[in-house]
């Protein structure tokens, strides 16, 4: 059953969804574009290739899972937890590539997206303890 208490986390949900179905659709389903992009220099190793198209089909399989969590906000934390791990181990890994010099700066949209979902999903996180709908 929906839960319909929470229509703001509902919103950010289908914000996080469409943020990831919007990354996926580039990482995803245009790889060597996406790659050449983000870091100048073209994808031609075939390992490296499928390492970096797995990564966005991660990205794509939590659009299915951020909707989830838009329908019961309640109900699946334990996706919006991995999620939010996911974006924070993502948006660090992708600054670090670009403070190393290996990614450009288009990098840091995919960074700061990410960091603000991460600050929002701690609200969330905060928002469901204080009701008393989460427990650690």
């Amino acid at each position: 059953m929906r839960n319909k208490n929470y229509p703001f986390f509902t919103y950010l949900f289908v914000a996080a969804a469409a943020w990831n179905l919007i990354g996926a659709g580039f990482g995803y389903f245009n790889t060597q574009y996406t790659f050449q992009g983000l870091f100048d220099r073209e994808l031609t190793d075939p390992l490296f290739y499928e390492i970096y198209k797995g990564a966005w089909g991660t990205t794509l399989m939590f659009f299915i899972g951020y909707l989830l969590v838009a329908y019961n906000p309640v109900k699946h934390i334990g996706i919006a937890i991995i999620g939010g791990i996911g974006k924070l181990a993502f948006a660090i890994a992708e600054l670090q590539l670009f403070l190393s010099g290996l990614a450009n700066s288009t990098i840091l949209i995919i960074v700061v997206g990410d960091f603000i979902f991460c600050v929002l999903f701690i609200y969330y996180f905060m928002q469901l303890y204080s009701d008393k709908k989460l427990s650690i």
